[in-house]
Protein backbone atom coordinates (compact mmCIF):
# COMPACT_ATOMS: atom_id res chain seq x y z
CA UNK A 1 0.00 0.00 0.00
CA UNK A 2 2.76 2.40 0.98
CA UNK A 3 6.55 2.31 1.18
CA UNK A 4 7.94 3.15 4.61
CA UNK A 5 10.40 6.01 4.39
CA UNK A 6 13.37 4.73 6.43
CA UNK A 7 13.50 1.50 4.45
CA UNK A 8 13.08 3.35 1.16
CA UNK A 9 16.08 5.54 2.02
CA UNK A 10 18.42 2.53 1.87
CA UNK A 11 17.65 1.86 -1.82
CA UNK A 12 19.61 4.84 -3.11
CA UNK A 13 16.49 5.90 -5.02
CA UNK A 14 15.13 8.36 -2.44
CA UNK A 15 16.07 12.03 -2.62
CA UNK A 16 17.89 12.76 0.65
CA UNK A 17 16.46 16.30 0.80
CA UNK A 18 12.82 15.84 -0.21
CA UNK A 19 12.42 12.24 1.12
CA UNK A 20 10.48 11.43 -2.08
CA UNK A 21 11.33 9.00 -4.87
CA UNK A 22 13.96 10.47 -7.19
CA UNK A 23 12.08 9.91 -10.44
CA UNK A 24 14.79 11.58 -12.54
CA UNK A 25 17.31 9.05 -11.22
CA UNK A 26 14.87 6.22 -11.86
CA UNK A 27 14.49 7.31 -15.49
CA UNK A 28 18.27 7.55 -15.87
CA UNK A 29 18.56 3.98 -14.60
CA UNK A 30 15.71 2.73 -16.77
CA UNK A 31 13.48 1.93 -13.79
CA UNK A 32 9.75 2.62 -13.96
CA UNK A 33 8.49 4.70 -11.04
CA UNK A 34 5.17 2.84 -11.44
CA UNK A 35 6.80 -0.06 -9.59
CA UNK A 36 6.98 1.90 -6.36
CA UNK A 37 4.24 2.73 -3.89
CA UNK A 38 4.06 6.24 -2.41
CA UNK A 39 6.46 6.97 0.43
CA UNK A 40 5.00 7.38 3.92
CA UNK A 41 6.62 8.36 7.18
CA UNK A 42 6.84 6.25 10.35
CA UNK A 43 3.76 6.82 12.47
CA UNK A 44 1.36 6.47 9.53
CA UNK A 45 -1.59 4.17 10.22
CA UNK A 46 -2.55 2.06 7.20
CA UNK A 47 -5.82 0.76 8.66
CA UNK A 48 -6.93 -2.25 10.69
CA UNK A 49 -6.13 -5.91 10.23
CA UNK A 50 -8.70 -7.98 8.36
CA UNK A 51 -11.53 -9.58 10.40
CA UNK A 52 -10.21 -13.11 9.95
CA UNK A 53 -6.85 -12.03 11.40
CA UNK A 54 -8.55 -10.17 14.24
CA UNK A 55 -9.98 -13.51 15.37
CA UNK A 56 -6.49 -15.03 15.40
CA UNK A 57 -4.97 -12.26 17.53
CA UNK A 58 -8.04 -12.01 19.74
CA UNK A 59 -8.70 -8.34 19.22
CA UNK A 60 -11.58 -6.90 17.22
CA UNK A 61 -9.78 -3.80 15.98
CA UNK A 62 -6.01 -3.81 15.65
CA UNK A 63 -4.28 -0.96 13.80
CA UNK A 64 -1.47 -1.57 11.32
CA UNK A 65 1.12 1.15 11.86
CA UNK A 66 4.26 2.04 9.96
CA UNK A 67 7.29 2.25 12.25
CA UNK A 68 10.94 2.82 11.39
CA UNK A 69 10.88 -0.46 9.50
CA UNK A 70 14.58 -0.41 8.74
CA UNK A 71 15.81 -2.10 11.91
CA UNK A 72 18.54 0.48 12.55
CA UNK A 73 15.98 3.29 12.28
CA UNK A 74 13.98 1.72 15.11
CA UNK A 75 17.20 0.98 17.03
CA UNK A 76 18.17 4.66 16.91
CA UNK A 77 14.72 5.63 18.24
CA UNK A 78 15.35 3.12 21.05
CA UNK A 79 18.77 4.61 21.85
CA UNK A 80 18.54 7.05 24.79
CA UNK A 81 20.87 9.65 23.25
CA UNK A 82 22.00 11.79 26.17
CA UNK A 83 23.14 14.90 24.25
CA UNK A 84 22.62 16.37 20.76
CA UNK A 85 26.24 15.46 19.98
CA UNK A 86 26.08 11.85 21.14
CA UNK A 87 26.97 9.13 18.66
CA UNK A 88 25.30 5.74 18.48
CA UNK A 89 26.57 2.25 17.77
CA UNK A 90 23.96 -0.42 17.07
CA UNK A 91 26.19 -3.43 17.51
CA UNK A 92 25.42 -6.96 16.43
CA UNK A 93 27.06 -8.91 13.62
CA UNK A 94 27.82 -5.47 12.18
CA UNK A 95 28.20 -2.20 13.99
CA UNK A 96 26.14 0.67 12.59
CA UNK A 97 28.03 3.76 13.75
CA UNK A 98 26.89 7.31 13.31
CA UNK A 99 25.06 10.45 14.35
CA UNK A 100 21.44 11.54 14.22
CA UNK A 101 21.27 14.82 12.29
CA UNK A 102 18.60 17.28 11.19
CA UNK A 103 20.08 17.47 7.68
CA UNK A 104 22.08 15.10 5.46
CA UNK A 105 25.81 15.50 4.88
CA UNK A 106 26.19 15.27 1.12
CA UNK A 107 29.87 15.83 0.39
CA UNK A 108 32.61 14.12 -1.54
CA UNK A 109 34.45 13.56 1.74
CA UNK A 110 31.49 11.69 3.25
CA UNK A 111 31.15 9.56 0.13
CA UNK A 112 34.84 8.65 0.16
CA UNK A 113 34.58 7.80 3.87
CA UNK A 114 31.70 5.40 3.00
CA UNK A 115 29.08 7.22 5.06
CA UNK A 116 25.42 7.20 4.08
CA UNK A 117 22.47 9.48 4.80
CA UNK A 118 19.63 7.15 5.71
CA UNK A 119 16.17 8.20 6.77
CA UNK A 120 15.30 8.37 10.43
CA UNK A 121 12.05 8.76 12.34
CA UNK A 122 10.49 12.24 12.55
CA UNK A 123 12.46 13.49 9.55
CA UNK A 124 15.86 12.90 11.14
CA UNK A 125 18.89 11.71 9.16
CA UNK A 126 20.92 8.68 10.21
CA UNK A 127 24.43 9.66 9.10
CA UNK A 128 26.29 6.38 9.50
CA UNK A 129 28.71 3.78 8.26
CA UNK A 130 29.06 0.02 8.72
CA UNK A 131 31.89 -1.38 10.83
CA UNK A 132 32.64 -5.05 11.40
CA UNK A 133 31.03 -6.19 14.65
CA UNK A 134 30.75 -9.36 16.68
CA UNK A 135 30.83 -11.53 13.52
CA UNK A 136 34.57 -11.84 14.13
CA UNK A 137 33.95 -13.28 17.60
CA UNK A 138 31.20 -15.70 16.58
CA UNK A 139 33.14 -17.02 13.58
CA UNK A 140 36.28 -17.44 15.69
CA UNK A 141 34.36 -19.56 18.19
CA UNK A 142 32.85 -21.56 15.34
CA UNK A 143 36.30 -22.23 13.86
CA UNK A 144 37.62 -23.50 17.19
CA UNK A 145 34.57 -25.70 17.70
CA UNK A 146 34.93 -27.11 14.19
CA UNK A 147 38.58 -27.95 14.85
CA UNK A 148 38.10 -29.57 18.28
CA UNK A 149 34.47 -30.60 18.51
CA UNK A 150 33.76 -28.51 21.59
CA UNK A 151 33.51 -24.83 22.29
CA UNK A 152 34.33 -22.56 25.19
CA UNK A 153 31.66 -20.02 25.93
CA UNK A 154 32.21 -16.45 24.90
CA UNK A 155 31.88 -15.30 28.51
CA UNK A 156 34.73 -17.64 29.53
CA UNK A 157 36.94 -16.40 26.73
CA UNK A 158 36.15 -12.75 27.44
CA UNK A 159 37.08 -13.25 31.08
CA UNK A 160 40.42 -14.72 30.02
CA UNK A 161 40.92 -11.96 27.44
CA UNK A 162 40.37 -9.27 30.06
CA UNK A 163 43.47 -10.54 31.86
CA UNK A 164 45.64 -10.10 28.74
CA UNK A 165 47.71 -6.88 28.93
CA UNK A 166 46.53 -4.32 26.42
CA UNK A 167 49.97 -4.09 24.81
CA UNK A 168 49.70 -7.78 23.89
CA UNK A 169 46.65 -7.08 21.71
CA UNK A 170 47.45 -6.76 18.00
CA UNK A 171 45.26 -4.03 16.52
CA UNK A 172 44.32 -5.01 12.98
CA UNK A 173 41.96 -3.50 10.41
CA UNK A 174 38.57 -5.15 10.98
CA UNK A 175 37.31 -3.71 7.70
CA UNK A 176 39.56 -6.01 5.67
CA UNK A 177 37.21 -7.74 3.18
CA UNK A 178 38.72 -11.13 4.01
CA UNK A 179 36.78 -11.08 7.27
CA UNK A 180 33.36 -10.87 5.58
CA UNK A 181 32.76 -14.51 4.47
CA UNK A 182 32.50 -17.39 6.96
CA UNK A 183 35.66 -19.34 7.60
CA UNK A 184 38.77 -19.72 9.71
CA UNK A 185 38.93 -16.28 11.34
CA UNK A 186 41.93 -17.02 13.61
CA UNK A 187 44.02 -17.96 10.55
CA UNK A 188 42.87 -14.88 8.65
CA UNK A 189 43.68 -12.65 11.62
CA UNK A 190 47.17 -14.17 11.80
CA UNK A 191 47.67 -13.49 8.08
CA UNK A 192 46.52 -9.87 8.35
CA UNK A 193 48.73 -9.29 11.39
CA UNK A 194 51.71 -10.75 9.54
CA UNK A 195 51.10 -8.47 6.55
CA UNK A 196 50.88 -5.44 8.85
CA UNK A 197 54.07 -6.40 10.70
CA UNK A 198 52.16 -7.16 13.91
CA UNK A 199 52.85 -10.12 16.20
CA UNK A 200 50.07 -12.66 15.75
CA UNK A 201 48.09 -13.48 18.92
CA UNK A 202 49.68 -16.50 20.58
CA UNK A 203 46.79 -17.80 22.70
CA UNK A 204 43.03 -17.93 22.48
CA UNK A 205 42.75 -15.23 25.11
CA UNK A 206 45.07 -13.02 23.06
CA UNK A 207 43.03 -13.70 19.90
CA UNK A 208 39.82 -12.61 21.64
CA UNK A 209 41.50 -9.55 23.19
CA UNK A 210 42.90 -8.55 19.79
CA UNK A 211 39.50 -8.95 18.16
CA UNK A 212 37.73 -6.88 20.82
CA UNK A 213 40.34 -4.11 20.81
CA UNK A 214 40.37 -4.02 17.00
CA UNK A 215 36.58 -3.77 16.77
CA UNK A 216 36.70 -0.99 19.39
CA UNK A 217 39.34 0.83 17.35
CA UNK A 218 37.14 0.52 14.27
CA UNK A 219 34.21 1.95 16.24
CA UNK A 220 36.34 4.80 17.61
CA UNK A 221 37.66 5.67 14.15
CA UNK A 222 34.13 5.72 12.70
CA UNK A 223 32.79 7.93 15.50
CA UNK A 224 35.67 10.37 15.04
CA UNK A 225 35.16 10.43 11.28
CA UNK A 226 31.41 11.02 11.67
CA UNK A 227 32.06 13.96 13.98
CA UNK A 228 34.61 15.45 11.61
CA UNK A 229 32.39 15.11 8.54
CA UNK A 230 29.29 16.45 10.29
CA UNK A 231 31.24 19.07 12.25
CA UNK A 232 29.89 17.72 15.51
CA UNK A 233 32.04 17.52 18.67
CA UNK A 234 31.02 14.02 19.78
CA UNK A 235 30.79 13.93 23.58
CA UNK A 236 29.29 10.49 24.29
CA UNK A 237 28.69 7.15 22.58
CA UNK A 238 25.59 5.04 23.12
CA UNK A 239 26.16 1.37 22.37
CA UNK A 240 22.99 -0.72 22.00
CA UNK A 241 22.18 -4.18 20.72
CA UNK A 242 23.92 -7.46 21.49
CA UNK A 243 27.32 -5.80 21.71
CA UNK A 244 26.19 -3.90 24.80
CA UNK A 245 26.36 -7.20 26.70
CA UNK A 246 30.14 -7.30 26.14
CA UNK A 247 31.75 -5.20 28.89
CA UNK A 248 35.25 -5.63 27.48
CA UNK A 249 34.11 -4.20 24.13
CA UNK A 250 32.27 -1.32 25.78
CA UNK A 251 35.28 -0.36 27.91
CA UNK A 252 37.69 -0.70 24.98
CA UNK A 253 35.46 1.55 22.87
CA UNK A 254 35.46 4.16 25.63
CA UNK A 255 39.24 3.93 26.02
CA UNK A 256 39.97 4.17 22.31
CA UNK A 257 37.46 6.94 21.55
CA UNK A 258 38.10 9.01 24.66
CA UNK A 259 34.32 9.29 25.12
CA UNK A 260 32.09 7.78 27.78
CA UNK A 261 30.19 4.78 26.44
CA UNK A 262 26.62 4.29 27.70
CA UNK A 263 25.56 0.69 27.16
CA UNK A 264 22.04 -0.76 26.74
CA UNK A 265 19.28 -1.36 25.95
CA UNK A 266 20.00 -4.67 24.24
CA UNK A 267 16.65 -4.73 22.42
CA UNK A 268 16.75 -1.14 21.20
CA UNK A 269 15.15 -2.06 17.87
CA UNK A 270 12.10 -3.65 19.49
CA UNK A 271 11.78 -0.78 21.97
CA UNK A 272 11.98 1.86 19.22
CA UNK A 273 9.38 -0.01 17.19
CA UNK A 274 7.04 -0.24 20.16
CA UNK A 275 7.42 3.43 21.10
CA UNK A 276 6.39 4.65 17.64
CA UNK A 277 3.37 2.33 17.66
CA UNK A 278 2.42 3.54 21.14
CA UNK A 279 2.81 7.21 20.20
CA UNK A 280 0.73 6.73 17.06
CA UNK A 281 -1.99 5.02 19.12
CA UNK A 282 -1.99 7.93 21.59
CA UNK A 283 -0.78 5.83 24.52
CA UNK A 284 2.24 8.11 24.92
CA UNK A 285 3.19 11.41 23.35
CA UNK A 286 6.18 13.63 22.77
CA UNK A 287 9.25 14.17 20.63
CA UNK A 288 11.99 11.62 20.08
CA UNK A 289 13.82 13.26 22.95
CA UNK A 290 10.79 12.68 25.17
CA UNK A 291 10.62 9.02 24.14
CA UNK A 292 14.31 8.58 24.82
CA UNK A 293 13.89 10.17 28.21
CA UNK A 294 11.33 7.47 28.97
CA UNK A 295 13.88 4.81 27.96
CA UNK A 296 16.57 6.39 30.13
CA UNK A 297 14.20 6.39 33.13
CA UNK A 298 13.01 2.81 32.72
CA UNK A 299 16.04 0.91 31.39
CA UNK A 300 19.15 0.03 33.38
CA UNK A 301 22.05 1.74 31.61
CA UNK A 302 25.76 1.21 32.29
CA UNK A 303 28.37 3.92 31.68
CA UNK A 304 31.99 3.09 30.86
CA UNK A 305 34.34 6.02 31.42
CA UNK A 306 37.44 6.24 29.20
CA UNK A 307 40.76 5.33 30.80
CA UNK A 308 44.22 6.32 29.61
CA UNK A 309 45.14 3.63 27.10
CA UNK A 310 48.15 2.86 25.06
CA UNK A 311 46.01 3.20 21.95
CA UNK A 312 45.10 6.77 22.89
CA UNK A 313 48.72 7.64 23.73
CA UNK A 314 49.99 6.32 20.41
CA UNK A 315 47.15 7.79 18.33
CA UNK A 316 45.62 4.39 17.62
CA UNK A 317 46.45 2.07 14.78
CA UNK A 318 48.28 3.15 11.65
CA UNK A 319 45.08 2.49 9.70
CA UNK A 320 43.20 4.87 12.01
CA UNK A 321 45.89 7.51 11.66
CA UNK A 322 45.69 7.28 7.86
CA UNK A 323 41.91 7.71 7.96
CA UNK A 324 42.22 10.73 10.26
CA UNK A 325 44.77 12.34 7.96
CA UNK A 326 42.58 11.71 4.89
CA UNK A 327 39.33 12.97 6.38
CA UNK A 328 41.01 15.90 8.06
CA UNK A 329 42.51 17.02 4.74
CA UNK A 330 39.10 17.43 3.08
CA UNK A 331 36.89 20.39 3.92
CA UNK A 332 33.41 18.96 4.41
Amino acid sequence: MLTEQTNASTTGLLDVHTRAWDTDLMRTLGISDALFAPVAAPGTTLGNVRPELSEVVGQASLAVTLVGSHDTASAVVGTPLSTPNAAYISCGTWGLVGLELDHPVVTEASREANFTNEGGVDGRTRFLTNVMGTWLLSETLTAWKRAEGHQQTLSELLEAAAAVPEDRAAIFDVQDPRFVPPGDMPARIADVCSEQGLPAPASRAEVIRSIVESIAQGFADAVMTAGTLARRPVDAIHLVGGGSLNPLLCQATADRSGCPVIAYPVEATAIGNLLIQARTAGTIEGTLEDLRGLIARTQQLTTYQPRISRAAESGGSSVAAQRREHVGSVDP
